[in-house]
């Protein structure tokens, strides 16, 4: 029987199921998985901090959006590189503990990993063969693993990509209604002007399925929020931001307005704004639960001031929301009342929804992320 080093032999056993385990929660798995003992979430949560730091402080206008949108295709691949560095470092430690089941012997580990590595990717040169039930074994686990890991990644590029692509495509329909980047305020705004007051409750009943599919799929493939938006000023966040703004303004401000035909139409107690407000801000939450954000964790039972303070808007901004909206025919609430409404709906997702804006370096909006420099291209005057 040949001679196997047992405790390098589990070791790489370890590797080796450490990887097939993480390929398997990212890629088969569609639904939220934990981190315990993943490479993948490690290695992007470990590649991202120092990839945004260098764009933020290095990097200006242009190109630094093109380098920023470059991380999540660099990381794809990293984690593929990854695997495969560990799957081959696994299976040579394990080769290597087979002792004289390798003909010729593997002396020296730049052999066994060599031997892994051509196993693994299928090249099999034959200069080095099993001659033992293990180390034959072993050699086509390595084989078998190889063209798994390839494979599956493969397939959850696509799947990424397509996810992508059905995300963006709503994303890019916000910028004719809520100007770019995207407000809450100018969606509300664009609405009344162009007699659109009908359509808003399919707005808020389309978005809430796009919300949900957002939640969906991306905390089953975390790496899909690092997927930039194409298109300047644009990103999912803010485009979540900017509908749950003016669902809230709906649900908070806004009283009635006024239909194609100059009638007064209610919309405060719009039933799709409610359901779009709820699912927007339990899509918000759990994100950045899974971000490991520091977010507020009952936030409905906020006092007026701690509400006031995390809800992220000033009361001098909301006042001038307020002036714009009833400039387009809004009838508004009564201030008081309004802005307590306002700012405690608001509170529930602000913090949450700042602190994706922050960790994405999402392009600033109108009350969202680092609003010191925003311009808006689409600038509507405000009183």
């Amino acid at each position: 029987m040949p001679w196997i080093s047992i405790p390098e032999f589990l070791l790489g056993a370890f590797c080796v199921l450490l990887v097939l385990y993480d390929v398997f929660q990212s890629v088969v798995v569609p639904r939220w998985t934990g981190r315990t003992l993943r490479l993948a979430p490690y290695f992007v949560d470990a590649m991202w901090p120092r990839w945004r730091r260098f764009a933020l402080r290095r990097l200006n206008g242009q190109m630094r959006e093109d380098f920023l949108g470059n991380f999540a295709s660099f990381a794809l691949m990293g984690i593929l590189l990854m695997w495969g560095i560990v799957l081959i470092f696994g299976y040579g430690l394990m080769l290597h503990a087979a002792g004289d089941g390798i003909k010729p012997p593997l002396h020296d580990y730049g052999s066994a990993f060599y031997v892994a590595g051509t196993s693994l990717l299928t090249i099999g040169f034959g200069d080095i063969v099993g001659v033992s039930a293990l180390s034959r074994t072993l050699l086509l686990l390595a084989g078998a693993s190889g063209l798994a890991v390839v494979a599956l990644v493969i397939s959850l590029t696509f799947t990424l990509y397509d996810a992508f692509k059905l995300r963006e495509t709503l994303v890019l329909t916000l910028d004719a209604r809520a100007g770019t980047p995207p407000s809450g305020v100018t969606l509300l705004e664009t609405y009344a002007q162009f007699d659109l007051l009908d359509e808003l409750t399919a707005t808020f009943g389309v978005w809430e399925i796009w919300s949900s599919q957002v939640l969906e799929t991306h905390l089953a493939y975390p790496l899909l929020p690092f997927f930039r938006s194409s298109h300047d000023g644009e990103s999912w966040v803010s485009a979540m931001g900017a509908v749950l703004d003016a669902a809230t303004l709906v649900l908070t401000t806004v009283e009635v307005g006024r239909d194609e035909t100059g009638n007064e139409y209610s919309i405060r107690s719009c039933g799709p704004a409610h359901m779009m407000y709820g699912l927007g801000c339990h899509a918000v939450t759990d994100l950045s639960q899974w971000f490991r954000f520091r977010v507020p964790t009952h936030p409905q039972d906020m006092t007026l001031r701690e509400a006031t303070e995390d809800a992220g808007v000033e009361r001098g901004e909301w006042l001038a929301a307020r002036r714009r909206l009833a400039k387009v025919g809004y009838s508004l609430r009564e201030e008081e009342e309004s802005w307590r409404d306002f700012v405690k709906h608001r509170a529930v997702y602000a913090q949450a929804l700042n602190a994706l804006a922050r960790h994405f370096a999402s392009p600033p909006t109108q009350w969202i992320g680092d609003r010191s420099s925003i311009t808006h291209l689409h600038h509507r005057a405000e009183n």
